[in-house]
């Protein structure tokens, strides 16, 4: 197969100059890609929330089917944008493995309860440097990914860029924000990431910052959108909380265009029909077509080919997903069953995370209960900050299941729970 001109030594450069294993067959984003699925972090998205608790249901998606469902929809825009775009073709294409990595790990960093978690872990780590699920992804794959050491997988330029949707630091954030950002000693990653070079001023950080993305980013990013715009709504339909009565009512209540009208008459005939994950299945189609690649010029363009092209999406389809979005948030995400299970999940995320600041945060005890890990509790005893010694338990919390949250919740709290089974 002929070299891709698309990328070149900047695009697969890594931070770490390791030599390439004698007889290795695969380019640089093939091994990102290998690597991701091999990870127990990968793994570990099959029992995390997405819409519903993991486990609630076994047909209902996870983080993890979630994320194997925007690698295909991913791929899928490479293919056609490739058949589309006069200056793509055989031997100059947008890389499906390099976007399918970025797929594949742009959830690795979300904690259990899905996004009721990623915020109570914000407000319980914002003295200590704060939670952001992608700037725990970037955490992952650049620094724990592989537990045993401690050490990341070494991730191509390309790479980081497509997973990294903020490059806003925790320090630069502006005051009413309380999410994306990245950690403050991640500005090295950043700053490979740039290839060294400074944001222009106009970038200042926060919005204009974080709107700076390659072009794979802005396709895994439609991806993600075309996923859970279409996929949560089938998930909420299955469930019982959206009908057509429902949405009837919802749309009363809205200012919609003829447009939106049509689409909600589409979302109902298909309830009536039972055809739900059929007819939500082939607007993913017109979600891929409705993608073309436009010029662009920044200061990286004469870096890399990735930030001379944009994605444009078409406006109506974006209008749609995005009415999609407000009516799984409001007769889903905002009904009293999930709102209760989000208050569980803060409580429960907020005790164990106390008993845990007090004995390893605030004061490491050289001796007393071991309520963490070993191999844990000895980087903590080996942490020169309060900080750092907050994100080692941040990381043991984050990387739990929603099953294994339960678990240690009522291990700690449950007086009637602590048999010998429930240990493992």
């Amino acid at each position: 197969m002929p070299a891709n001109r698309f990328y070149s030594s900047f695009d697969f450069e890594k931070l770490d100059k390791r030599p390439s294993p004698e007889g290795e067959y695969r380019n640089p984003f093939q091994i990102d890609r290998d690597r991701i699925i091999h990870s127990s972090a990968f793994r570990r998205l099959q029992s995390k929330t997405q819409v519903f608790l993991s486990g609630e249901y076994d047909f209902y998606r996870t983080r993890l089917t979630h994320s194997i469902e925007v690698a295909q929809i991913g791929r899928s825009i490479c293919a056609w944008l490739t058949q589309q775009c006069e200056v793509l073709g055989d031997d100059c294409f947008i890389d499906p493995d390099l976007v399918e990595s970025i797929c594949l790990s742009h959830d690795l960093g979300h904690p259990p309860f899905g996004h009721a978690g990623e915020r109570t872990l914000h407000t319980l780590m914002e003295p200590y440097g704060g939670f952001e699920g992608n700037a725990q992804t970037l955490r992952i794959l650049t620094q724990t990914l592989f537990s045993e050491g401690r050490v990341g997988m070494n991730p191509s330029r390309a790479l980081l860029d497509g997973v990294l949707k903020y490059k806003t630091l925790f320090a630069e954030k502006p005051a009413h924000k309380a999410n994306h950002y990245l950690y403050n000693d991640q500005e090295r990653w950043l700053d490979f990431t740039m290839g060294g070079q400074a944001f222009p001023i106009e970038l200042t950080p926060g919005k204009e910052r974080n709107g700076f993305k390659s072009v794979e980013c802005q396709i895994m990013d439609w991806a993600d959108d075309t996923a859970y715009s279409l996929n949560d709504l089938a998930d909420g339909i299955h469930a019982g909380f959206i009908n057509e009565s429902r949405v009837s009512r919802w749309a009363a209540d809205q200012t919609l265009s003829g447009d939106d009208g049509a689409a909600i008459d589409f979302l109902c005939k298909a309830m009536r029909d039972g055809r739900v994950e059929g007819r939500l299945n082939r607007l993913i189609g017109e979600c891929i077509r409705a993608t073309k690649l436009v010029p662009t010029a920044n200061f990286l363009s004469q870096s890399t080919k990735r930030h001379q092209f944009a994605l444009e999406i078409d406006p109506a389809q974006r209008r749609r997903a995005d009415m999609h979005k407000k009516i799984a948030l409001d007769l889903v995400f905002l009904s009293p069953q999930l709102q209760q299970l989000d208050h569980k999940a803060d409580f429960i995320l907020k005790r164990v995370f106390e008993v845990l600041r007090e004995r390893y945060i605030e004061s490491v005890q050289p001796k007393g209960l071991h309520l963490m890990p070993a191999s844990i509790e000895k980087q903590i005893q080996a942490a020169e900050s309060t900080s750092e010694r907050a994100r080692l338990v941040c990381d043991w919390i984050a990387n739990m299941t929603d099953h294994f949250a339960f678990r240690t919740y009522r291990r700690l709290f449950d007086a009637d729970f602590g048999s010998i089974t429930d240990f493992v």
